[in-house]
């Protein structure tokens, strides 16, 4: 089968070049070559800016077309009307954030999409980021009819991701001593790891799946208390975990996800997208490894300084020292 990636030096992209050439497909790459030059050698490589031009694309042929770039409605529309006679399959890499009410759990494919009211506005926010997705899922499936995959993904997981939102947590295990928790052990989260998301893809490249699909995980469920078990489990150190209240983190206004990833308190707007319904997409294959080997591999690859010293999310250790001091002292004074 020959893919054309549309990115596929980055994370998402990278794993899904590497699954692809792992069950020998033939790969294009096409990016602007900020990243990346040195991976793949094997692989075709077509260098160019998707948001500029596409005519060094036009006259060739693939099998399929993943898109794992796409942001801006204006760009995925560039490439879902240019390359229509390019391929016979276009998957485009979407996110659960494009689900208009995310404070509610249990949103499955077809719940109701954030709403855009500018579409020509190009920068990309927090506010705006879903919506932006919405709009470019509309964009691919007005080309592609009844020809299109859309993946909508969690919270994407493992080596190689470059945000921190789940690495924060392995690493912050690795280094040892006592670990501020947020909230209850037995809260969910939700992720899923990049490389059963992405040999998933390519299952679905394979077999012509359409459709759309949230694509969460692990299908059993997982609490934040199991996800911290994992990271005890997989550190060399000798670790404590205390786990401190919501109240006691809003007093003190620690920052859900910037200061404590993964983190979704009970009345966030956001916190349904620990309970997204990933049950379509399990059943049409998609699996998930445990969380154990996921924080392992996560820690191994982070403590072989891949992930960089400058850790883009999670508090400092010392913000975290004085806030452990606070919470002890408040409880000691609470039984006195």
């Amino acid at each position: 089968m020959r893919i054309l990636v549309l990115g596929g030096t980055i994370f998402l992209g990278r794993h899904i070049v590497e699954a692809a050439l792992a069950r020998r497909h033939e790969i294009t790459l096409f990016h602007r070559g900020r990243h990346g030059l040195e991976l793949f050698p094997s692989v075709s490589r077509i260098l160019g800016d998707r948001a500029e031009s596409l005519d060094a694309l036009r006259n060739l042929r693939w099998d399929v077309i993943v898109d794992t770039s796409g942001y801006v409605p204006r760009v995925v529309d560039l490439s879902a009307e240019g390359l229509r006679d390019c391929a016979d399959l276009y998957v485009f890499i979407s996110s659960v954030s494009v689900y208009a009410d995310q404070a509610t759990p249990g949103a499955n494919e077809d719940r109701a999409l954030a709403p855009l009211g500018d579409a020509s506005d190009e920068a990309v926010t927090e506010d705006n980021y879903g919506a932006l997705k919405a709009l470019c899922e509309d964009r691919v499936a007005s080309r592609w009819p009844d020809r299109c995959l859309l993946i909508r993904p969690g919270l994407i997981v493992g080596p190689d991701d470059p945000t921190d939102r789940f690495t924060y947590w392995p690493v912050r295990y690795a280094e040892g001593g006592e670990v501020l928790a947020p909230g209850e052990p037995e809260r969910p989260v939700q992720f899923i790891d990049v490389r059963d998301l992405a040999e998933w893809l390519v299952r679905c490249c394979e077999d012509r799946t359409t459709g759309v699909y949230n694509a969460v995980g692990p299908a059993h469920g997982v609490s934040f208390g199991e996800l911290v078990s994992a990271c005890e489990q997989c550190s060399n150190a000798r670790t404590a975990t205390t786990w401190v209240s919501e109240g006691f983190l809003h007093e003190n206004h620690v920052e859900p996800w910037r200061d404590l990833p993964l983190w979704l308190p009970r009345d966030s707007e956001f916190a349904g997208l620990d309970g997204v319904d990933g049950t379509k997409a399990w059943q049409a294959g998609l699996t998930t490894r445990s969380v154990t080997a996921t924080v392992g591999d996560t820690m191994a690859w982070a403590g072989a300084g891949r992930c960089g010293s400058a850790r883009p999310v999670g508090m400092s250790r010392e913000r975290e020292a004085e806030l452990l001091r606070r919470w002890h002292d408040q409880r000691h004074s609470e039984v006195r």
